[in-house]
């Protein structure tokens, strides 16, 4: 079952009745997110032409079903924002959350300031990367960092597990090679202060597709226990 269309310059968008589950008294700002961008994601290089008829199930839904994950009144950081995916829509779907949009090119950000705008979002936009220094010092550490089509996991743990706190974890929406990820990228994953990557489906029974999503907990690094002998000898 499907809500009435909505016409935006010849483009028609038939809001999927998952919307109203997922979106809840939040369901126009989504219609709305869904309108700004099939107006301006092509031209602005935000979204592939064959995007824009499937903006609802393959990017917005996907993306704000995430929030499965992420416990009330989070700090949240989403890494290489983008169209704004998937931390837009997570905003508007849970409102409680405190998000930040981090994302290194100067266009995007404008895009993203636009919306947060558009759409009355309280939304912090950065310009930068996670794995940047200077980005590091500047946000506080997040209870949870979000990241959608960055990276192959290891590079995307070595880059945000460092902006994650202790117990916090690393959600990051990935597709149908998750479990070969996880496989792969184990040790990179500990290397950089994950602990064991779980796999997860979040909106199963909301969606038709659910979103796939890899959880990691940021650990506390330990030292090697010969570097703790060694010091523990020098101290006697």
């Amino acid at each position: 079952m499907r809500s009435e269309s909505v016409g935006l310059g010849g483009f028609e968008s038939t809001t999927p009745a998952a919307a109203a589950a997922v979106f809840g008294d939040q369901v126009r700002q989504a219609e709305r997110f869904v309108e700004l961008l099939a107006e301006h994601g092509v031209e602005r290089g935000l979204i592939g032409p064959r995007e824009v008829d499937r903006l609802w199930e393959r990017h917005v839904l996907n993306s704000a079903v995430i929030g499965e994950h992420i416990p009330h009144g989070a700090r949240v950081v989403d890494v290489g924002s983008g169209a704004g995916l998937p931390g837009v829509p997570l905003a508007i779907a849970r409102p409680d959350l405190d998000i930040v949009l981090l994302e290194p090119m100067a266009r995007r950000v404008e895009w993203l300031s636009e919306v947060a705008g558009t759409l009355g979002l309280p939304l912090a936009v950065v310009r930068g990367r996670a794995e940047e220094k200077a980005i590091r010092q500047q946000l506080d550490l997040a209870d949870v960092v979000t990241a959608r089509a960055v990276a192959p996991l290891a590079r995307l743990a070595t880059w945000c597990l460092p902006l994650v706190r202790s117990s916090g974890t690393l959600v990051a929406l990935k597709g149908a090679s998750a479990a070969e990820e996880i496989e792969r990228d184990r040790a990179a994953v500990k290397k950089a202060g994950g602990g064991e990557p779980r796999l997860a489906e979040c909106g199963a029974g909301v969606l038709e597709t659910p979103s796939t999503v890899v959880v990691i907990e940021r650990v506390e690094q330990r030292k090697p226990e010969r570097s703790r002998r060694r010091s523990g000898a020098r101290s006697r």
